[in-house]
């Protein structure tokens, strides 16, 4: 039996040899992979206090004492702090979505960079923020995996405060406040981190300005060359609105054709719109991209102050939705973005894991 491309022109010049997480691609032919929900939506049930994202009032294991109790800043909405501070918390955020059935969990590095931990002049801190990160996700997957159903942790890689090719001033459509280099440097630098921690796969997230991503991409690859390490790719784009497009102009189908060439694991959606908003452009991209393992993990509805999660969907609402997904065909790996939790992952996965995942038309029988 053997098989060639559905089309030729569009298949890698090689099939990427992972170095971790090989067992991937044979699962997601086999089954619907379920990605973990919201950090910071589990962040802020716990309503801490800025001395409590500093560290004060915690001595257990990991504690970092009076480390962080001076710093000029207010430091309180840094989530990505409190893997050295609260190590605890965010174990604990962990293995509620690995209890509710995750296969793959995020660590908590979405603003991770030193550009990021800039705005809280923290950007010496950012390496020990992802590798720390990456040590805490890493070993609650050990703690869940069993031979049956192996827990991945995936290195989250988010945008930057700063894009590429959108100006800050409304004034002067042709100013930036950042360059390809600079943003290079920060990712290669995360990524270097995460690695190191010990994830087993990198997933680009938010995207919402395509040159910020591909600096993040030719950073991954670098580093993949440079150390010898190659580990799966998903890259999640984030259509922002009714037009269908990212935010620097990009329909679905441009945003794919622009990224595909990093020959990701699989190519998604997250983030800004609800399961219901998201379906058209979820269906764009599993149409063009029909050589690649396609992800969806969207917000829980739309924002709604009164609501606990502060979004409008329970778990029953955005399960009954992305079943709708899966039974279609379009899903390979489904979760939750803002406003979901572990309850939420658990009613997806109930809800999607006994339907087939979705069909790559990267071969034909012959």
């Amino acid at each position: 039996m053997r098989f060639v491309a559905a089309y030729p022109d569009r298949m890698p010049a090689h099939t990427p040899v992972y170095t971790r997480g090989a067992a991937l691609p044979a699962i997601l032919k086999q089954r619907i992979v379920i990605l973990d929900g919201a950090m910071g939506t589990m962040i802020q049930r716990f309503k801490l206090t800025e001395a409590q994202y500093r560290g004060a009032g915690y001595d257990g294991p990991g504690a970092v004492g009076d480390r962080f109790a001076h710093l000029p800043k207010d430091v309180k909405g840094n989530n990505e702090l409190l893997s050295l501070t609260r190590p605890d918390l965010v174990k604990d955020i962990h293995e509620g979505y690995l209890a509710a059935g995750a296969d793959l969990i995020e660590t908590n590095t979405f603003g991770a960079t030193t550009i990021a931990q800039a705005d809280y002049d923290m950007a010496d801190l950012a390496l020990e923020m992802n590798e720390a990160s990456a040590a805490i996700a890493k070993a609650a997957c050990e703690r869940f995996s069993t031979p049956d159903k192996p827990r991945f942790a995936a290195g989250a890689i988010g945008p930057t405060p700063k894009t590429a090719s959108i100006s800050p001033d409304v004034n002067d459509p042709g100013a930036r406040n950042i360059d390809f280099e600079t943003l290079r440097v920060a990712y290669k630098a995360q990524v270097q981190a995460l690695i190191k921690g010990g994830v087993d796969l990198l997933l680009l997230e938010t995207i919402f300005d395509t040159l910020n991503a591909k600096a993040a991409l030719f950073a991954i690859e670098e580093y993949f060359e440079e150390s010898g390490e190659r580990l799966p790719l998903i890259i999640s784009g984030t259509v922002t609105d009714a037009s269908g497009r990212i935010l620097s102009g990009q329909t679905v189908t441009a945003f794919w054709h622009s990224v595909r060439d990093a020959q990701p694991l699989a190519v998604g959606l997250n983030c800004a719109l609800g399961a219901a908003l998201m379906r058209p452009y979820l269906q764009e991209l599993a149409k063009v991209a029909d050589d690649t393992f396609i992800s969806c993990y969207p917000n829980a509805g739309l924002p709604n102050p009164m609501s606990d999660t502060g979004f409008d969907e329970t778990p029953a609402d955005t399960s009954r939705l992305l079943h709708a997904f899966a039974a279609e065909g379009l899903v390979n790996i489904v979760g939750g973005c803002c406003g979901t939790t572990p309850e939420h992952i658990f009613a997806i996965g109930q809800a999607t894991t006994p339907l087939p995942p979705r069909l790559t038309a990267v071969a034909h029988e012959v």
